[in-house]
């Protein structure tokens, strides 16, 4: 699987009279999880923005594997390559579980039966039984929901994870069971895991912590 490297990126918004990211060089291997914390405004989800391609560097290359993302189709590098994990879960209200799971394969034209056969798998591997997969997202705890959203988030096969905040809305108990399965796809599937969090749960339990702060990157433990 291709690491993400990132080499003296820097990123300005428009209009705005300091960098949101500043020079910032760093690589990120496959079967390690990574938290990057910082305070609010540091530019932690401007990062993952960046390693997600929804924006380009102002200055300097992000490399997936040997290719600049400058040079990607970045549609597909983001249907194929890398998966997100959001705090607001943001499953498909009016599709049950299943159906959200399948919802990513589809898109890419895999047959509804084979996606279902495929689903059904993923959703057991992060410990939501078969008697849960015709609810909807609202009768689900905020630990199911998120479970649910990490199933569809290895819909696509990617192997690279980029969370952000996935957390921030569930109690102590589901914060660790949520980033144990994290660790695991890290550690047993080889999964590069890359999360933006504030929870001191998460940074205790992840391999490499990067702090962001006023746009540079530190680590401060590995």
């Amino acid at each position: 699987m291709s690491a993400i490297s990132m080499q003296n990126v820097s990123y300005t918004y428009r209009g705005a009279a300091t960098a949101a990211i500043k020079d910032v060089s760093c690589v990120f291997e496959p079967g390690l999880l990574y938290a990057l914390i910082g305070p609010s405004g540091s530019g932690k989800s401007t990062l993952l923005s960046l390693l997600a391609g929804l924006d380009l560097p102002t200055s300097g290359e992000i490399h997936f594997g040997e290719k600049s993302l400058r040079d990607m189709d970045l549609d597909a590098y983001r249907r194929e390559s890398i998966s997100m994990i959001f705090q607001a879960f943001h499953l498909f209200p009016l599709m049950t579980v299943i159906e959200n799971v399948c919802y990513p394969m589809e898109l890419c034209g895999l047959h509804p039966k084979e996606a279902k056969e495929r689903a059904r798998p993923l959703l057991e591997s992060v410990g939501i039984g078969v008697e849960k997969f015709s609810r909807f997202p609202a009768n689900l705890s905020g630990g199911e929901q998120q479970r649910v959203a990490i199933a569809r988030s290895l819909a696509s096969g990617a192997k690279t994870i980029l969370a952000d905040e996935p957390t921030g809305n569930l109690d102590t108990a589901n914060t660790v069971n949520v980033i144990e399965i994290l660790r695991q796809l890290a550690h047993e599937k080889g999964c590069c895991v890359i999360v933006v969090t504030h929870d001191t749960e998460v940074s205790v339990l992840a391999d490499i912590v990067y702090r962001v702060k006023d746009g540079a990157l530190t680590c401060i433990e590995a």
